[in-house]
């Protein structure tokens, strides 16, 4: 075991609540405000894993994030390794968004290993690095999937965007109304390991070679369409000006980040999080570092999202074909 990882139950996966980000150095300062919020409204009588999956996370962040650690929360490093369904997917991720940008977009991926790398459970949680719990995640844990293979939100901006409902619609074949969000995710892995998950990604993308808008979030929808359980709008909200009484997690989706802009809403939530960790100082620089070319280009990247999923959402038919084996 790596001096890195610390905890308990290592290896009796069923007696702890796993909870997996994926990360690279880009996304430690805002992980690390993720796991503080976590630690915050974990219940002292239960034991939490929390497993970083990661690639290119210096030797400094991992220290910092192992030094989180608290009695009944743990911390895992995993490394991911060279496999074939890794470079099938750094070579989808690189001719999709050019060599500069391939790796970060790699790590997105990392959470369609977690069935296979981790056998030793068979039920886990997976959030992205942009959220902040505000009660405690082993609540979520404890949903009863029933014969689903996941559970997670239907995307409110696939439902309220006309753009990215007509192209998930009509360039996907899915429902608005089933589309989910990938950003928090409760997994049934045994089921996941049935179906062979990450077999059926990589296949997808080597036989439909199309540029997707939501890549990883998309082949996610296509494969596990009618197998994904609606997750309770409260454990994945966006911020608002007014905010739900019965909100158990905030996700800083897509833009609009608060350690970029400031009066976002519902910052205070993240910056509380933030002040019980190390990188609390990064984060206050990154803010101060983001200057307004950049959030210029913040707001082109939206646009020409939305104007992407616009184009795409003109297919007669849909560019991917998905048969349930």
């Amino acid at each position: 075991m790596s001096i890195f990882n610390t905890g308990i139950n290592l290896l009796n996966g069923n007696k702890v609540v796993p909870v997996f980000l994926t990360i690279s150095n880009d996304y430690a300062q805002y992980a690390a405000a993720s796991i503080s919020s976590l630690m915050k409204h974990a219940n002292p009588n239960r034991n939490y894993r929390v497993i970083i999956m990661y690639d290119r996370l210096s030797l400094p962040n991992r220290w910092r994030l192992r030094n989180m650690v608290s009695k009944n929360v743990a911390i895992e490093f995993r490394k991911m390794k060279f496999n074939l369904h890794l470079q099938i997917i750094r070579t989808y991720c690189a001719t999709k968004t050019g060599t500069g940008d391939f790796f970060s977009k790699t790590v997105y991926y990392y959470r369609a290993f977690i069935a296979r790398l981790f056998p030793q459970y068979e039920k886990a949680i997976y959030i992205d690095s942009d959220t902040i719990l505000l009660d405690d995640i082993g609540k979520m844990f404890d949903i009863d999937l029933g014969d689903k293979a996941m559970a997670a939100r239907i995307d409110p901006k696939v439902t309220n965007v006309p753009e990215f409902k007509g192209y998930v619609e009509n360039a996907l074949g899915i429902p608005a109304s089933e589309y989910v969000n990938s950003g928090v995710l409760l997994m049934d892995l045994k089921k996941l390991r049935k179906l062979h998950y990450i077999t059926r990604m990589t296949d997808l993308m080597k036989d439909y070679d199309v540029s997707l808008v939501a890549p990883d979030q998309d082949y996610l929808n296509l494969i596990l369409r009618g197998k994904i359980m609606p997750l309770d709008d409260s454990w994945n909200l966006e911020p608002t000006k007014d905010l739900p009484k019965d909100a158990k997690l905030l996700h800083f989706n897509l833009f609009n980040k608060p350690w970029h802009y400031s009066n976002v809403f519902c910052e205070k939530y993240f910056w509380n999080a933030a002040k019980g960790t190390g990188f609390y100082g990064d984060l206050q620089r990154t803010k101060k570092n983001f200057t307004e070319e950049m959030q210029k280009e913040d707001h082109e990247k939206v646009a020409a999202l939305i104007a992407k999923a616009g184009e795409l959402a003109k297919a007669k038919k849909p560019i991917i074909k998905f048969e349930d084996k």
